[in-house]
């Protein structure tokens, strides 16, 4: 069992930065591959990055590449999204996900835990 916090969000004009952290509880975080996706009103759930079990690899939608980095601290347990020049289309619900012994996936429903969401807001 994985328990995921996601925290950092907030309001920021565009352009702007924020960094999202993720917080996991277990001893075997570092055996899951984690993700970030996001989710805007009246919108599917979307892919923005994820990084391998390993940290070795990431993966990121060219919506987002150059601007977000995903990486993670497997001594703390953590993950984190900065995000840089960020635009009003990159507002939404941005949700940390935990994929056991993954790769690093854009398809959502191989990951097994989701945290609750943090709200990022972009405004113009």
């Amino acid at each position: 069992q994985v328990q995921l916090v996601e925290s950092g969000g907030g309001l920021v004009q565009a352009g702007g930065s924020l960094r999202l952290s993720c917080a996991a509880s277990g001893r075997t975080f570092s055996s899951y591959a984690m993700g970030w996706f996001r989710q805007a009103p009246g919108k599917e759930r979307e892919f923005v990055a994820a990084i391998s079990w390993k940290g070795g690899s990431t993966y990121q939608p060219d919506s987002v590449k150059g601007r977000f980095t995903i990486a993670r601290d497997n001594a703390k347990n953590t993950v984190y999204l900065q995000m840089n020049s960020l635009k009003p289309e990159d507002t939404g619900v941005y949700y940390c996900a935990a994929d056991y012994m993954g790769s690093g996936t854009y398809y959502k429903y191989n990951y097994d835990y989701w945290g609750q969401g943090t709200q990022v807001t972009v405004s113009s």
